[in-house]
């Protein structure tokens, strides 16, 4: 195996694994329409749409003006809508739920983290949003993709990738799944355990892998810890093995959680991955690359380390813990490529009280966890919410969804407000919701409709 060679260029490559996909899952909820501003001027149920720019004017789509997120180089404090999201908003008032994504944003953000990231190859997780259009657009841009399942594969190939831009990242796979992606040219696996690697090395022989390592997950607001990953002795172990069976030992990943507010946890994740790179170079087995995952996080309710400090922080533990000798990189954004791309429109149903001079209110939206807001779960991922009546007096609310199910409940505890002034029909824009949204949405149950999903 030849040894990598330090990382000291900008466009320093992957050792021969240049371009991923990211993993996801993905199934499809509703019709996709792709359509161009003014065209959509006529009624339709649930539905997203984005758009593309390549600046955000942050303001409420009320006209009311809210706080830029800016440039701070710690905390992004600031979150909001660009104006021709929310005159798409405005122009569609009656027709909720919605989703409205903005094409332009998308790739916006993917050019920010690459001019911030040069070393790191980009991997987007198509789990986030695997629309066609947002394919289209990131592989027009030279993304690289992570795909979570054989269907997923096969759309990064519709969407032109070449399969050796392509890893197949989820840990857990069916062999006949690994055989066929296999046909199809992709040759970079991601494994956690002996049971899939014994897999690879019967459907993939010769692929490229790597096993993910298990981390905490501390300071994530949607851990993926006990589900994923391994100890690093046993990642050692593995990655042993995977050379004695015929595979090609390439390196190994983490993740340190999906919405990771603690940039420290990244150091922590790398120092680990240098061990398990250390022991391996003291078998002679020579690693060449570390898959840092995703986990970058987008602004939702509260204030979010700013992606500059998170890449400086990478760079400075890379370097803390490899010294000159770099290994390739590669990195999995998802809610960082689509999250603050996307607004969803809903309609407020119902607004009740529990009893005589309760203290709270009961708002009801005409989407709910099982119409798309499934990381509420836990009140994990806490969306912001604007009203055409922000500005006045507000008061406690539990907010729910319209289903017939007591777990359709999105927020009971976390201290959220609304305007006293809201009333049954008024329009909420729920903020950032352009990742893990449509994909998480039921396809029919209480007979709502799925989201339907608009690209501009």
């Amino acid at each position: 195996m030849r040894r990598r060679t330090p990382a000291t260029s900008a466009g320093a490559g992957l050792g021969g694994v240049r371009n991923f996909y990211l993993t996801g899952f993905f199934c499809t909820l509703g019709e996709v329409f792709l359509y161009n501003a003014p065209a959509l001027n006529r009624a339709e149920t649930p539905f997203i749409c984005f758009r593309w720019v390549l600046w955000v004017d942050h303001r409420r789509a009320f006209g009311v003006p809210v706080q830029a997120t800016g440039s701070c180089k710690t905390w992004v404090r600031g979150d909001g809508m660009n104006s021709k999201l929310a005159e798409f908003v405005n122009s569609r008032r009656g027709e909720t739920p919605f989703l409205v994504v903005d094409l332009d944003q998308i790739g916006s953000n993917y050019l920010r983290l690459k001019r911030l990231m040069p070393a790191a190859e980009v991997f987007y997780a198509v789990k986030a949003n695997p629309a066609a259009p947002v394919l289209d657009r990131l592989q027009a841009l030279g993304s690289s993709f992570d795909a979570a399942s054989l269907t997923e594969v096969e759309m990064c190939l519709t969407a032109g990738a070449p399969a050796k831009r392509i890893s197949f990242g989820n840990t857990i796979k069916k062999q006949a799944h690994i055989a066929r992606a296999h046909e199809l040219g992709v040759d970079l696996y991601a494994f956690d355990s002996l049971g899939e690697l014994k897999k690879l090395a019967q459907a993939a022989p010769g692929a490229r892998v790597y096993c993910r390592i298990a981390l905490d997950n501390i300071g994530a607001d949607w851990p993926l810890s006990r589900k994923f990953g391994c100890s690093l002795r046993m990642a050692a172990d593995l990655m042993q093995e995977a050379g004695e069976r015929g595979l090609t030992p390439l390196g190994i990943s983490f993740h340190v959680g999906s919405q990771q507010c603690d940039p420290q946890q990244w150091d922590v994740a790398i120092a680990k991955t240098a061990m398990v790179f250390s022991d391996l170079r003291a078998r002679g087995i020579e690693l060449l690359m570390i898959n840092m995952g995703g986990g970058f996080p987008v602004r939702y309710r509260k204030p979010i380390p700013a992606i500059e400090a998170i890449a400086a922080g990478i760079h400075g533990a890379l370097t803390r813990h490899f010294g000159n000798d770099l290994p390739d990189t590669i990195i999995e954004p998802g809610r960082a490529i689509v999250g603050d791309a996307g607004v969803l429109a809903a309609e407020v149903v119902l607004i009740s009280e529990k009893d005589y001079g309760a203290a709270e209110r009961w708002v009801y939206l005409d989407v709910g966890k099982f119409g798309g807001l499934a990381e509420t779960q836990g009140e994990a991922i806490q969306y912001t919410f604007r009203t055409p009546r922000d500005g006045g007096a507000n008061g406690r609310v539990v907010i729910a969804g319209p289903t017939c199910d007591g777990a359709d409940i999105l927020y009971e505890t976390s201290g959220y407000e609304m305007p006293k002034a809201l009333e049954t029909g008024d329009q909420v824009q729920i903020m950032a919701a352009g990742a893990y949204t449509t994909t998480y949405a039921s396809i029919g149950f209480n007979g709502f409709a799925p989201l339907k999903e608009y690209y501009i």
